[in-house]
């Protein structure tokens, strides 16, 4: 794709969180300093909200990459809707610890036991909840009776919680929840990054994958990237994903607004079609293309590995996307031999003055490299809807 084209060792905008890319912008600056000092702090909550895509998952990677290993054991959570008893457990797990076929007073024993333990090796133990909007308030409570086990006086467990903004909502207005505010010592929303920042945070992904300036960056994209995306980084990264395929497609060193203007308005119109019509309105053009073939089959392959996904599956979509790809440059190279030929026999003498008949067999070269363009277009866009699905997926 377009790593090859540009040079890059990966891919510089994906969606997948890597502590490797992060971005130290002013509200993640933040962020990091309540996370220090609560940590600092050994006991209680830590809570760090912000909106879909705006980079808690890569803050709290980059923050566990700074953790000596040694002195601090941490458990993870990705939260469903779990109640009381189901929270338990799923904490008990993180942990590595067998509660297979217990009772909630099974596990609960198994967690103070492995704290004590951990605590006489000289180790604190930290878990990490994410996705914390879709907790019941009886899993919240027992996250809060988790908080109680001590050694002496000393804390055995501090929970840091991650949500979206209905959940710093929840905490802040349930009457249930008063306990559990109360152990809360630090907390931070994560804000959008601020339209000065835009410009950073593109060169700096760019540049860990070994941008040497290709493609150069025209100063007019930056605002009204910041302006599309309101300054959440995973939509920074899905439009820089798509400007550059559109840019590698059409092989341009300068990644200039009028491409970045044809990749908004078309993510615009993806996102306004209904996925019903999508799947039941004729597309004549697209379907006719090998190309497309290539690309619904992959698409069915993707839909039908939904609840396993494993390397065999992974490996054939990838290889049809990779068919999808040669055929759609392969249909663009035979349409530039078509023209060429087509020019050639229409290369008039120094005597001779092209008539209608020239004229219009030129427009009707124009119009046949005119709806090759287009699809090809349809064709990378179904591409990239299948990448940024699968893209989404792997980060949940």
């Amino acid at each position: 794709m377009f790593e090859e084209f540009y040079g890059f060792s990966e891919r510089p905008f994906q969606l997948t969180p890597d502590p490797a890319f992060y971005f130290e912008s002013l509200t993640h600056k933040k962020a990091l300093s309540y996370l220090g000092y609560g940590l600092n702090q050994g006991e209680g909550f830590v809570v760090i909200t912000g909106e879909v895509g705006s980079g808690k998952s890569t803050l709290v990677a980059h923050l566990k990459e700074k953790l000596e290993e040694d002195r601090m054991t941490v458990g993870e959570v990705v939260t469903s809707a779990l109640d009381g008893d189901e929270m338990v457990h799923v904490a008990a797990r993180s942990f590595g610890l067998d509660v297979a076929g217990q009772d909630k007073a099974g596990a609960l024993a198994a967690i103070e036991a492995f704290l004590h333990e951990e605590a006489r090796e000289g180790r604190r133990v930290l878990l990490i909840v994410d996705e914390s909007q879709n907790l019941s308030i009886g899993a919240l409570e027992e996250l809060r009776m988790l908080s109680n086990f001590q050694l002496g006086a000393h804390p055995l467990l501090q929970t840091l919680l991650l949500g979206q903004p209905e959940f710093r909502q929840l905490i802040a207005k349930s009457d249930e929840l008063e306990q559990l505010r109360q152990r809360i010592i630090a907390a931070h929303h994560l804000e959008p990054m601020q339209p000065g920042e835009v410009e950073p945070y593109i060169r700096h992904r760019l540049d860990h994958v070994g941008w040497d300036g290709n493609p150069e960056l025209d100063r007019g994209l930056f605002n009204p990237i910041h302006k599309a995306t309101g300054g959440i980084p995973r939509k920074i990264n899905q439009v820089m994903t798509r400007l550059l395929l559109l840019g590698a497609v059409e092989e341009q060193s300068v990644l200039e607004p009028d491409l970045l203007e044809a990749v908004l308005i078309e993510m615009h119109h993806e996102a306004s079609d209904h996925p019903a019509e999508q799947e039941t309105r004729p597309r004549p053009e697209r379907d006719n293309l090998p190309a497309a073939h290539a690309v619904a089959q992959a698409r069915t392959r993707e839909d039908r590995s939904e609840g396993s996904r494993g390397t065999a599956s992974d490996s054939g979509l990838a290889e049809a996307q990779i068919a999808a790809i040669e055929q759609a440059f392969s249909d663009r190279d035979r349409a530039m031999k078509e023209l060429r030929r087509d020019m050639e026999a229409l290369r008039p003498s120094a005597a001779y003055r092209p008539g209608d008949d020239v004229r219009e067999r030129l427009a009707a070269i124009d119009a046949r490299l005119d709806q090759q363009e287009q699809s090809l277009r349809q064709v990378m866009a179904s591409l990239i809807e299948i990448l940024e699905t699968s893209g989404r997926r792997e980060a949940a």
